[in-house]
């Protein structure tokens, strides 16, 4: 497509070229009949009179050179005068310069006498004597004229008298087309011998003829297309291309900004509850790729933080489609995605790469992991091979842990495989883990359904699982501890599978990040605080959790501290609910409370990097929605303090409970 542009500027070019030097031509042509040309050749006085001896007797030369024309004057009646007698054949077509002959130097003003028998002077001007009008003619144009010519010398004086039918005398002269190179003639002489019409008619047919001849090049480059050629050029890759990212451009100017606002109305679109507000932002929905597709997890983009990222499961309906997609979705671009990326099977979670923003890895149903590059086409640039080296069950939970210039993908498989990747190189795994617990009564296997690492930490980790407790691991043998799944702490406390499980970021003066959230499809959250890594437990050991947040009315699907406030998350559950928590202000309710979109279950949620203002939500129904909690992101000063004190009182409600249920008489002793 990028050729045949430049081909039709090319011509376009050309054609204003065309234009341009006509344009020039005529411009030429009607400056050089004007008065004072500054581009006209200039001929002397003395080379007029060697022009006439040309036109009008017989020369050696190719009529080039001229002599003065002395201009008549009626004062001087009584001069001698030499005149020259030219007999022009009634069927000439043209004047010659052809032939020596001699020439008359006298100064007296020459009779001519064309062969009508009429005589007529070269006069000028009275009142400007010795002034020639000249006008630019063909210097071959004397060639064209075939002159008999007769000379004769008067031994007599005449009177030499001024009349109106010596200036009028008509001389029928046949006109060729003008060339190039033109010399500067006395205009006199051209009106003379009656010519300048037919110069002036030559001229415009030859305009005319170059029109003419550029609306037919213009005709023949601006032609009707075939249905073939539309076709062609319709799917060509390159100018579907073009129309992309045109059109995306022109959508991302669009959605900027609301011109039609109006300040004046009252806010819309959220739920207040003792001043507090979440908003909705937009809403990602695109009927091609969403349809029949549930949102399986979402990631924010580190460098861009107006793009997110959604993958999704198959369509159940579409069978000639991918299985799973993943798609990137853009603030200023509400509806298509920016990036559509396809895969083999669900895709079941997804990671924008930390350190490379171009870079998007996904979890498979099928236990393969992708890897999408936004530089390249819709297909991964790099996949894990389907092997026993790998993973071969369904990939949940995916983390990079790590710095700019050591890092590595970490995966877990509901096979309890735990895997470690390079990110250039997906081959095969740097490191391979299987979590077994020997309690099992079925199978060693932990089907682990969701992980996090704790702040810094890149080797201990927390896995939930299938059966609802949560266990502690360790990639490596440290002090203390040995590679693997440690079997003797369980957190237990769910009745369900762990769906989502998140540690408290490090965000502020003190330090919370002992303490994760978990939730579960028995429609509780869990608040938990992790033992020491270093100090794991030697005997079998059950660890209750902290607090219980039992408001959900469904599966609670997904949970997560706010990467700013130290006492806030949010989570969402199975009836479309999203809820917003600050353990400052209230443990038992959220402190808003609202239902997202038709009201069908949201998967799962993700707060923004930058500053957590805004959070992603992502359906059942395969719609993405952005939330705006407004200044409830930006936690005062005194929020650490606060929550130091909340955590406080909930451990030792904790610790009374533990106590009453162990030792109900010692509480009622007092004791």
């Amino acid at each position: 497509m990028s050729k045949l542009r430049q081909e039709m500027e090319e011509k376009k070019a050309k054609l204003a070229a065309l234009r341009k030097a006509r344009e020039d031509r005529q411009r030429g042509l009607l400056e050089s009949r004007g008065p004072s040309s500054p581009s006209r050749p200039s001929v002397s006085d003395a080379e007029v009179r060697r022009i006439v001896d040309i036109v009008l007797g017989p020369s050696g030369g190719d009529g080039t050179e001229v002599d003065k024309v002395p201009s008549p004057s009626v004062s001087r009646p009584e001069t001698p005068a030499v005149g020259r007698h030219i007999t022009i054949p009634g069927d000439t077509s043209g004047l010659s310069s052809s032939g020596s002959g001699r020439e008359s130097r006298q100064s007296d003003f020459p009779d001519i006498r064309p062969n009508n028998g009429g005589t007529f002077p070269m006069m000028s001007d009275a009142s400007t004597d010795n002034n020639v009008e000249r006008i630019l003619i063909p210097k071959r144009f004397t060639s064209l004229i075939d002159i008999e010519q007769e000379l004769y010398e008067y031994p007599q004086k005449e009177r030499v008298m001024y009349s109106k039918e010596v200036q009028t005398a008509f001389v029928e002269v046949t006109v060729t087309p003008l060339p190039d190179e033109v010399v500067d003639i006395p205009k006199s002489i051209i009106k003379t011998l009656g010519i300048e019409d037919d110069i002036k008619a030559q001229e415009a047919l030859e305009l005319e003829e170059e029109n003419a001849k550029l609306d037919r090049e213009i005709e023949n480059e601006i032609r009707e297309l075939s249905e073939e050629e539309r076709a062609s050029i319709l799917n060509a890759p390159e100018f579907l291309e073009f129309v992309e990212q045109s059109s995306k451009f022109v959508q991302r100017v669009l959605n900027d900004y609301d011109y039609a606002r109006d300040y004046n109305e009252a806010s819309e679109g959220g739920e207040n509850y003792e001043g507090r507000r979440v908003k909705l932002v937009c809403e990602f929905w695109d009927e091609r790729h969403g349809k029949n597709r549930s949102i399986t997890d979402i990631d924010w983009s580190p460098k861009y933080p107006e793009l997110s990222v959604a993958s999704y499961n198959k369509n159940p309906a579409a069978l000639d489609e991918p299985d799973g997609i993943v798609a990137i979705w853009n603030m200023h671009l509400m509806e298509r995605p920016e990036f559509i990326f396809h895969s083999p099977s669900d895709v079941l979670s997804v990671l924008f790469s930390p350190f490379h923003p171009n870079l998007i890895f996904g979890g498979t149903y099928a236990g393969q992991i992708l890897l999408w590059d936004t530089r390249s086409k819709q297909l991964p640039v790099l996949k894990t091979p389907l092997s026993s080296t790998g993973h071969t069950h369904p990939v949940y939970a995916m983390q990079m842990v790590g710095t700019q210039n050591a890092h590595n993908l970490i995966t877990s498989s509901t096979d309890g495989t735990v895997c470690s990747w390079l990110v250039d190189m997906l081959a095969q795994p740097q490191e391979t883990l299987s979590l077994v617990h020997s309690g099992h009564n079925k199978t060693a296997d932990v089907a682990i359904t969701s992980l996090d690492f704790r702040h810094s930490e890149t080797t201990a980790f927390m896995v939930g699982t299938e059966e609802g407790n949560i266990y502690q691991a360790n990639r490596y043998d440290r002090a203390g501890a040995k590679a693997g799944l440690n079997q003797f702490d369980v957190y237990r406390g769910h009745g369900g599978p762990i769906m989502a499980l998140h540690f408290h970021p490090l965000a502020g003066p003190v330090d919370f990040s002992d303490l994760f959230l978990t939730s579960s499809v028995d429609w509780t959250i869990k608040l938990w605080r992790s033992k020491s890594l270093t100090k794991p437990s030697t005997t079998p050991q059950v660890i209750n959790p902290l607090h219980s947040f039992e408001e959900a009315n469904d599966y609670v699907y997904d949970v997560k501290w706010h990467p700013a406030h130290p006492a806030m998350f949010g989570s969402v559950d199975g009836s479309g609910k999203f809820d917003l928590w600050n353990l400052n202000v209230d443990t038992e309710v959220p402190i808003v409370s609202t239902i997202v979109g038709s009201g069908r279950a949201i998967n799962k949620l993700k707060w923004d990097r930058k500053e957590g203002r805004r959070v992603g939500l992502g359906g059942s129904d395969g719609r993405l929605y952005v939330y705006d909690i407004g200044d409830m992101a930006f936690p005062r000063d005194s929020e650490w303090t606060e929550m130091q004190k909340a955590i406080s009182l909930i451990a030792g409600s904790t610790h009374m409970s533990s106590i009453a249920q162990n030792d109900p008489g010692r509480i009622v002793a007092g004791r």
